[in-house]
């Protein structure tokens, strides 16, 4: 292997990279993607933006309430830190507000700008499904702020120059069949500001395109929950910026700064101790939302131990809940999982759409209605799986679902298209305009033509026709990873018999933290949850050691 220190044009596949005391051995297009991500963080961190405090406490104290006395508004600090940052990172678990923050530091944003009418803002995430959620999120959170801003600021008007959330592949502008973009350094986005949201799903190779892309006067917002799953490929970026953030460590300027420009006192124990030397770099760019409106309930409590590592509390949470939120399925078999997705019950399932696919009306809006009722019913509830193989995985539970409704009436049709049938796209296609992930329903289309696969776009809809659908998968069950940047009302974690490799801590505090309303864990047996949090992940990775370099 090549030693760290290799030019990039060396044939070694191998590099020996990482810091001395703890080497670690690439591949070398990994080594060089680390070693673009941390100069590219480390150029934005150095680079601060010219404000004006007075006039960001001004707008800060008009778009939120006064904190109570003695306590930090971290959302408030969040949005000071990224008024002044050309790279802003707002980590916080499901519940804590991330995009509510977003809204704000969005009005903000556009208050402080020399020439808001100027001002480009992009929204992106890695799935579509969790682009939609981020602009519709957004789109409402603004507009309750509009009392706020009076007359200074047309929010409505801000939000339609924003446009459509996009995913990270249509924004870079992917090619099918390449790893070629159409936007990099040398063809860079037309943003000012750009939001990422679950950024805990953006990759390597993906975090390095985006920051090549980016312009370098741009700001950079990313949005996640550190404590999910790291994305499939290789890396966990936003789990590596954010090593050590619950301690702050904020230095007295940033200190200083938040105090100007937000009324906030950080607490003592969250900034450096004196003498302690330099802070770590992302630091004064780093805030975590502290504070969850979700977790004070039963699913937040079970969040909060599988968070801890504490297994036999978790499952004690599980059982012992009295409020009918929780409920553990253990000892079953596969169909338990079936039947529980097709249950008739007061929680959700898929019974919910599959009931109303029999109205569909004629045309024009009543059926576009129509469509969207279904696709928010079906969205109520999901399987979710640790595995995609086997009976107890995600191709296994989807054709027994299919197998059973199909039984039972509900589904019609012998072929793979069929109406009620949920897909899930596999590849991108930009020129259809589906991405990896994205999840929709096949419906007849509006003049009875056949059947197109409808997907929810913000508050809207939009169709593709079936026949330009080569890369999709019926997707009643869905692994936990694909599950990412979605919620639903009602969630169903099913658990496999061999508690192996895949089966970890961060795993099912995903998956719990899907659940809005309802969860139940299925599990061959007992104890299975319990074994699961006490395994966390680990991946070795440099770009902690690369970024304390500066």
């Amino acid at each position: 292997a090549a030693p760290g220190g290799a030019a990039p044009g060396d044939a070694a596949p191998l590099v020996l990279g990482g810091p001395a005391e703890a080497p670690l051995l690439y591949l070398r297009r990994y080594w060089l993607l680390e070693q673009q991500v941390a100069q590219q963080l480390r150029l934005r961190a150095a680079a601060p933006v010219a404000l004006d405090e007075t006039l960001a406490r001004h707008w800060l104290d008009r778009l939120f309430d006064p904190a109570p006395p003695g306590t930090c508004d971290w959302q408030k600090l969040a949005c000071a830190v990224a008024l002044r940052a050309r790279l802003a990172i707002v980590t916080g678990g499901p519940g804590t507000g991330k995009t509510y923050t977003a809204a704000r530091l969005l009005a903000a944003l556009l208050a402080v700008d020399a020439a808001p009418q100027q001002l480009r803002v992009a929204l992106a995430a890695p799935t579509g499904k969790a682009a939609a959620r981020l602009r519709q999120s957004l789109e409402a959170a603004l507009a309750d702020l509009q009392p706020r801003c009076g007359g200074e600021l047309d929010l409505a008007a801000f939000a339609a120059r924003i446009g459509p959330a996009r995913t990270l592949h249509g924004l870079l502008g992917a090619r099918p069949g390449t790893r070629r973009l159409r936007h990099h350094a040398a063809a860079p986005l037309d943003v000012d500001v750009l939001i990422v949201d679950e950024a805990s799903m953006v990759h390597l190779e993906m975090m390095a395109a985006l920051l090549d892309a980016l312009p370098p006067g741009a700001r950079l917002v990313l949005l996640g929950d550190k404590d999910q799953l790291a994305s499939v490929e290789a890396g966990a970026v936003l789990g590596d910026l954010c090593q050590g953030a619950e301690r702050g460590h904020y230095d007295p300027e940033t200190v200083r700064y938040a105090q100007a420009a937000a009324g906030i006192d950080i607490p003592p124990a969250l900034c450096a101790p004196p003498g302690a030397g330099p802070a770590p770099l992302l630091a004064p760019h780093t805030v975590v939302l502290r504070e969850s409106r979700r977790f004070a309930g039963a699913i937040g409590q079970l969040a909060l131990a599988v968070h801890a590592g504490a297994g036999e509390r978790a499952q004690a949470v599980l059982r012992g809940d009295a409020t009918g939120a929780l409920r553990a399925l253990e000892g079953v078999g596969p169909g338990a999982a079936v039947a529980l997705a097709l249950a008739d019950g007061p929680a959700a399932s898929y019974r919910d759409y599959l009931r109303l696919l029999p109205d569909r009306p004629a045309g024009g809006d009543a059926h576009a209605d129509w469509a969207r009722r279904v696709l928010v019913a079906f969205d109520r509830f999901r399987l979710l799986c640790a595995v995609r193989d086997g009976a107890w995985g995600a191709e296994g539970l989807t054709l027994a679902v299919e197998r059973a409704a199909r039984e039972a009436g509900w589904l019609g049709g012998q072929g793979a298209w069929y109406a009620g049938r949920p897909v899930m796209v596999t590849h991108n296609d930009a020129e259809a305009g589906v991405f990896n992930g994205d999840v929709g329903l096949a419906l007849p289309a509006a003049d009875g033509a056949g059947l197109r696969v409808f997907f929810a776009d913000g508050t809207g809809l939009r169709s593709v026709s079936v026949a330009r659908l080569a890369h999709v998968e019926t997707a009643f069950a869905m692994t936990v990873h694909k599950s990412q940047g979605s919620e639903f009302e009602h969630t169903a974690l099913v658990l496999p018999p061999q508690s192996g490799v895949l089966l970890t801590c961060e795993l099912t505090y995903t998956g719990i933290t899907r659940a809005r309303a309802a969860f139940t864990l299925v599990a061959p047996r007992s104890g299975l949850l319990a074994q699961a949090v006490q395994r966390r992940t680990q991946r070795a990775s440099g770009l902690q050691a690369l970024l304390a370099q500066a």
